[in-house]
């Protein structure tokens, strides 16, 4: 079972590669650990966090999300790239690294937020 969804994985990350608007998924922005966020602050990366919540999902018990309310990720430069994988891809967090999955599941917002998935969907549709 481990190597269908590692070869979901690949799939989901290498159609990524397919989307034209590259922040498409980061349209909304992402929750991430706690302690992911110190070390982005930590590296001085612009950007801010809100509303940190308690959640046991997350390694330190904790989440915090990288935007307002429905505004896109606060650590997007004005071409909407990551700022934070344009300093160093190891501080960029999981949720992000690994979306459009969550929990080695499709995210509840692949639909609205994934451009190529969305574009496979249609074409299936189709046929």
């Amino acid at each position: 079972m481990t190597k269908k969804i590692n070869k979901k994985k690949e799939k989901a990350r290498a159609e990524c590669l397919l989307c034209k608007s590259p922040s498409d998924c980061c349209r909304f922005g992402a929750w991430i650990d706690l302690e992911e966020a110190k070390k982005i602050v930590s590296a001085g990366i612009k950007g801010d966090f809100f509303h940190l919540e308690k959640d046991k999902d997350f390694p330190s018990g904790y989440k915090i999300g990288t935007s307002y309310e429905d505004e896109s990720c606060s650590f997007l430069d004005k071409k909407g790239l990551c700022l934070i994988h344009k300093f160093d891809y190891k501080l960029k967090p999981v949720t992000c690294k690994e979306f459009p999955y969550e929990n080695n599941k499709l995210s509840s917002l692949v639909h609205v937020l994934c451009t190529p998935y969305k574009n496979r969907l249609k074409r299936r549709i189709k046929k």
